[in-house]
C-alpha cells in the first residue's frame, strides 16, 4: 500500500474567514436580545410620560414625602416620564446614574456586563455604594437641599 498524499495547503487570502453558524447566531441573538430590551424600555417610558400626562401623581419617594429630603433613586421616574417626551437632556438632567443603569442593562447582551460578571462580589457592592452615593448628592444638588 501506498501512503495516503497529502492534500494541497489552501490558498491564502485577504478575505476574513467565515463566521461559523453558532457564532453568527449567538451574534445575532445578542442583538436581538438589546433590541428588545430596548423597545421595553422605550414602551415604558412612553407608557410613563402617558399616565403622567392624563394625571401627575407628584412626589411618589417616600422619603421626600416624609423629610423633605430625595433619596438616590429620586428622579428616576422623571428620567422616564422625559425620555418618553424625547427630552434627552432634562432625562440625563433628572438622574445621571438611572440613565446610566438603564443603558448598561439595555447594551447587557452585547458585552459590557462581561466586565461586571468578573468583578468580585465586594468590588460589585463598592461600585453600587459609590454610585448610589453620586447619585444622591446629584438629588441633593439638583433639588436644592445642599448648596455647593
Amino acid at each position: 500500500m501506498s501512503p495516503a498524499t497529502p492534500a494541497p495547503p489552501a490558498p491564502v487570502t485577504d478575505r476574513p474567514l467565515p463566521v461559523s453558524g453558532a457564532a453568527a447566531t449567538g451574534r445575532w441573538r445578542r442583538w436581538a436580545d438589546t433590541v428588545l430590551r430596548l423597545a421595553a424600555v422605550a414602551g415604558a417610558a412612553l407608557a410613563v410620560a402617558a399616565v403622567h400626562d392624563a394625571h401627575d401623581p407628584g412626589v411618589l419617594c417616600p422619603l421626600r414625602l416624609a423629610t423633605g429630603v430625595p433619596c438616590p433613586l429620586c428622579g428616576s421616574t422623571t428620567v422616564f416620564i422625559e425620555a418618553g417626551h424625547a427630552h434627552w437632556g432634562a432625562a440625563l438632567a433628572a438622574n445621571p446614574v438611572t440613565v446610566a443603569a438603564v443603558a448598561a442593562l439595555v447594551f447587557a447582551p452585547l458585552g459590557p456586563a462581561r466586565w461586571w460578571g468578573a468583578l468580585s462580589y465586594s468590588r460589585r457592592n463598592l461600585l453600587l455604594g459609590v454610585a448610589a452615593i453620586v447619585a444622591w448628592a446629584w438629588e441633593l444638588v439638583r433639588l436644592g437641599v445642599l448648596t455647593l
